[in-house]
């Protein structure tokens, strides 16, 4: 099982309000200088919502929601002070009531 950290926010907060594509850009320059692997991902509608320990999570986020998810901790956390109006915490995936959030995913 793997820990992942995510931001969830409004999918139009993300996507349309915040300039996320320029932080993405930056982010993969510098893993590209830095030969280090992508950990982040931008994901719509992500599905570790629907699982019953994360329905109070659910409820605190305006629907469409979408989220950056991460398997690092720090990343998630400088985005948590850049942004205002969203909601940070962590799973273990792939679990019982969680799929692993990437196996239908394309890279952000």
């Amino acid at each position: 099982m793997q820990t992942y950290y995510y931001l969830l926010a409004s999918q139009h907060f993300l996507t349309e309000e915040e300039p996320l594509d320029e932080v993405f850009k930056e982010r993969y320059r510098y893993y590209q200088e830095q030969e280090k692997e992508v950990d982040f991902w931008l994901v719509t509608q992500p599905a570790f919502l629907e699982a019953p320990e994360l329905a109070e999570v659910k409820a605190k986020c305006p629907q469409p929601a979408a989220a950056v998810i991460s398997t690092n901790e720090q990343f998630i956390t400088w985005l948590k002070l850049r942004l205002e109006f969203v909601v940070t915490g962590e799973f273990s995936a792939p679990s019982q009531s969680i799929p692993d959030p990437l196996a239908s995913l394309a890279v952000a």
